[in-house]
């Protein structure tokens, strides 16, 4: 896939309150009564989900609308003021978009790793949209701990060098603008890349695309949301959101949210169903396309049959389980 080529077929612009446009995709059935929304994860833009959407295909047994969007900073969204660049200001332009793109019907709201913290970000934030809109969660190598269980798969001395060096670096790369890195840098940091974002499974055009992804991250955003990233706490957040349908996904080798963070997460939010994913990365939805999809399916289905949905009519504003045995758990 091209950087020139949309995810989705209608591709469209959402200009945020403070002046900030997000660049977003829109597909799927214009007059469905459910909306899927896409969110990825940092230094990463709409293109990670392509393989998702290939194997959602046929899963759904109700008519589905979807977004996907750009993050500010990443893809081909505008970059962000440095102090925007939290979760907390995530969080308000999920609200924002959905205003927009998907101001009537129900939502299901799918996140990858900072996309999942930006969905609990817009929970803690706006507690009465998200309970009037929201109608189902999947929640794809996440935290809603920061980074306190992340060790990056490394011994606890050498894991706390690494922290060090991460965070100093994020540091620096926040005070660099809206530059972006070099594509001559890209290449290089290819086996990095490819060490700490997957497992057991990586096909050369996944690692192209994510890297193509960082290069299209301003240096401001891959660094300045880092801060907020390592401190978000919002356990607590989700133990109020009572029983909505939701799925929580983990790779048994993903190195910056291990699975004890999917764990932590099933515990606190009522009614979830926990999928581990063996030999799995960070990088699940390209990773394991198949189970992603299949929960997200199911919990789109199963929010379906359980709220009355109203019809929203044209959005106009805007031109079974292949896991491993004993790899799904209830929580």
């Amino acid at each position: 896939m091209s950087q020139r080529q949309t995810l989705l077929p209608t591709g469209t612009e959402v200009t945020l309150s403070d002046g900030v446009r997000v660049h977003a995709e829109t597909g799927g059935d214009p007059d469905a009564p459910l909306t899927i929304v896409l969110l990825h994860g940092w230094t990463l833009d709409v293109r990670c989900w392509h393989r998702t959407l290939g194997a959602l295909a046929g899963r759904l047994t109700t008519r589905a609308r979807i977004v996907a969007y750009d993050a500010r900073g990443h893809g081909r969204s505008d970059a962000t003021p440095l102090d925007r660049a939290t979760l907390g200001r995530l969080g308000d332009d999920l609200r924002e978009v959905l205003d927009e793109l998907a101001p009537t019907g129900r939502v299901i709201l799918c996140g990858h790793s900072m996309g999942g913290m930006t969905i609990m970000e817009y929970a803690h934030r706006h507690p009465e949209h998200f309970a009037s809109r929201i109608a189902g969660l999947v929640l794809v190598s996440t935290s809603a701990e920061g980074t306190s269980r992340t060790h990056y798969g490394l011994p606890d001395r050498l894991a706390t060098l690494f922290r060090l060096a991460e965070t100093t670096g994020a540091g620096v790369l926040a005070r660099c603008g809206t530059w972006r890195p070099h594509r001559a840098v890209l290449p290089v940091l290819g086996p990095a890349i490819r060490w700490l974002l997957y497992g057991d499974r990586c096909e050369g055009a996944d690692l192209r695309l994510t890297l193509s992804s960082v290069g299209r991250c301003s240096l401001r955003a891959i660094g300045g949301f880092r801060t907020s990233i390592g401190m978000q706490q919002r356990l607590d957040t989700l133990s109020t959101l009572g029983d909505v349908p939701a799925a929580v996904l983990a790779g048994s080798d993903d190195r910056l949210t291990p699975p004890a963070c999917a764990e932590a997460i099933a515990d606190a939010l009522p009614g979830t169903e926990l999928t581990l994913c063996p030999g799995g990365g960070h990088m699940l939805m390209l990773e394991r396309p198949s189970e992603v999809a299949t929960a997200l399916a199911a919990v789109t289905n199963r929010a379906a049959m359980a709220t009355p949905l109203r019809a929203p009519g044209r959005h106009s504003r805007r031109p079974s389980r292949d896991v491993s045995p004993g790899a799904t758990q209830a929580a």
